[in-house]
């Protein structure tokens, strides 16, 4: 026995020297959907040569670091307010560990991917690849089907689960794409045509009404059924601000859907609606094979930029579409693009080295429908943008506290309000919608509290407040410690729209993000014409100091899931937030 002992002893320093190479093929379930996505049908096993770009976002080091500065720079208690982080500075924070970004490497190289193929972000926390439908089966240990989406007709090539290596767990966040089902034309709008409400096809009449613009009591009566610019900057107290610093403030809208906001629309709606602003014209740049045809405006687009850029004129309004061909034509193997709406715009946008201080998005999904790892992925990056100090808007949603059954889809079809997402990310401002003159929260007012998403330091007294008023009503149907929304609101129906060349009346939380964003602007442009920075993430600001600059709203429900939903009253609620701006006031109280 002497002699195995001896031998067990002398090969001992080659163990050590030789450490076991990882097992690629010991899986373990990264996500997986209990039942397939509703909405969307099995249309056939995906072709195995069907070739699509895998976005794989590793685990990033130090995002606690990042998300600490986020809020010490948003916050106008902190000494650090205001001094935001450069793209530099956000991509060391985000870029993952040496050995994440080793062994992923390693395990790419095993699976015969070329290294000098795939693409890198600035921090290299993304990796962009382009694999073959039974490259990516075998790398992820599952399987690729064909999938239609029977609202839009779109067909999606996804997978109901998949899985890594063990080893990888823990250096990868998430990998795209996978069970994240949603694409351009799935994704839901928060705008729709109200036939039922009358048009007009001036309001030069109002205009001339407004002569003290500051007071509430000026704002005509026909504004509580059809909105113009001069509605709005009336009731928003902006009508006296012109911008200065035009050669640096930016605001930027984000189009879906492929849809398009058109040229000679806006030149119509600015000669009947904003007359001194007739002339000019907002700038598109194209994301990810985005279109701009100009041929058949849709609605969302068109409401976007007309109220976005009437309200902030003449600041400078970039639309970006993001697009994109399809995912996948049945029986057609030709490679295209894949399609993830907002990795495609985010990926891009962090890239910039030079990016708008505010932007506005219209659009979303419910939030039970994204995966964690995905949302949790797509949250952070919209830190990043925060950091760099960017404002970042989206509307709540259209379907007060849920629409449908709100069943649950984790097997249990249990009956709970279904919160949206990006609207329930802790780092977005999410912008509620209102109606008449004085203002009511509206009944299609997105809001509620994320079953993703902790509740935020920032907002905990407010929404403790509104928690204890509540008492019992609606327990159990909502996650009480879960980030609450919206943060703000605007007026959300009647929005007088040139669509095709007509007015139309357009309603929807699509119409209060660029209102509130419009607002954001002018606030960016008063800071940025002083010599301070821009505001950036807004609710830290909003929930603090800020909250006096704005016009709480007290009535007002949201019913949804066969409930009467949540009711507005005194502080923050699910259906206004903390309320609509008051530009004058908030001026004010960041000069």
């Amino acid at each position: 026995m002497l002699w195995l002992q001896a031998l067990l002893f002398g090969l001992v320093p080659f163990c050590a020297s030789k450490p076991l190479l990882p097992r690629w093929d010991d899986f373990q379930v990264k996500h997986a959907w209990v039942e397939m996505p509703r909405g969307w049908e099995l249309h056939g096993p995906a072709p195995a040569d069907y070739r699509f770009n895998l976005r794989i976002g590793l685990k990033q080091a130090r995002i606690e670091e990042l998300i600490a500065a986020l809020y010490e720079v948003s916050d106008p208690a902190h000494d650090r307010y205001g001094q935001h982080l450069s793209k530099d500075e956000v991509d060391v924070l985000v870029a993952p560990h040496s050995d994440s970004a080793d062994l992923v490497e390693s395990w790419l190289t095993a699976h015969d991917i070329d290294t000098n193929a795939y693409h890198r972000s600035g921090g290299g926390d993304w990796l962009t690849v382009e694999v073959s439908v039974s490259e990516a089966e075998r790398m992820l240990g599952t399987q690729y089907n064909v999938y239609r989406h029977s609202g839009s007709d779109d067909y999606v090539v996804r997978a109901l689960n998949y899985s890594l290596p063990s080893i990888l767990h823990e250096h990868v966040a998430v990998v795209a794409p996978t069970t994240y089902f949603g694409t351009i034309k799935s994704m839901k709008k928060t705008s729709f045509l109200q036939p039922h409400i009358p048009t007009i096809e001036s309001d030069t009449d109002i205009a001339s009404l407004l002569i003290n613009p500051g007071s509430l009591a000026t704002v005509p009566s026909s504004c509580s059924t059809t909105i113009t610019p001069s509605c709005l900057r009336a009731l928003y107290n902006t009508t006296s601000y012109t911008p200065t610093a035009t050669a640096v403030n930016k605001l930027g809208i984000c189009g879906y859907l492929e849809e398009f906001a058109n040229f000679a629309d806006l030149q119509t709606f600015f000669e009947r609606f904003r007359t001194d602003a007739v002339g000019s014209n907002f700038t598109v740049v194209l994301v990810n094979g985005g279109e701009n045809s100009q041929s058949e405006p849709g609605v969302e687009a068109n409401l976007d930029i007309q109220y976005a850029d009437g309200m902030s004129f003449p600041t400078p309004n970039i639309y970006f579409s993001t697009g994109g061909s399809p995912p996948f034509i049945p029986d057609d193997n030709t490679p295209t693009n894949t399609n993830e709406p907002y990795l495609d715009f985010l990926n891009f946008i962090l890239a910039q080295s030079d990016v708008p201080q505010t932007f506005t998005t219209s659009y979303g999904d419910d939030e039970q429908t994204v995966p964690l790892d995905y949302a949790t992925s797509v949250c952070n990056m919209f830190a990043q943008l925060g950091a760099r100090g960017v404002s970042i808007m989206f509307s709540s949603g259209d379907d007060g506290v849920g629409a449908g059954d709100c069943l649950s889809n984790d097997g249990t079809n249990t009956q709970r309000f279904q919160p949206n997402f990006p609207a329930s990310c802790p780092f977005v401002t999410t912008v509620g919608a209102t109606f008449r003159v004085p203002e009511e929260g509206i009944s299609f007012s997105g809001g509620g509290f994320s079953n993703y998403f902790a509740q935020p330091s920032y907002q905990s007294t407010a929404v403790s407040a509104f928690l204890t008023k509540l008492g019992t009503t609606n327990a159990g149907l909502f996650n009480v410690s879960g980030r609450a929304y919206p943060d703000v609101s605007a007026q959300g129906e009647g929005f007088q729209v040139v669509i095709g060349g007509r007015v139309e009346s357009v309603a929807g939380t699509s119409a209060s993000s660029p209102t509130f964003a419009g607002v954001v602007a002018l606030l960016n442009d008063f800071r940025l014409a002083n010599g301070n920075a821009p505001l950036g993430f807004l609710n830290p600001l909003l929930y603090s100091t800020g909250a006096a600059g704005l016009n709480d709203i007290t009535s007002g429900s949201n019913p949804g899931c066969d409930t009467n939903g949540f009711s507005a009253g005194t502080g923050w609620d699910p259906i206004t937030g903390l309320g609509t701006p008051d530009f004058g006031k908030l001026q004010a109280l960041i000069g």
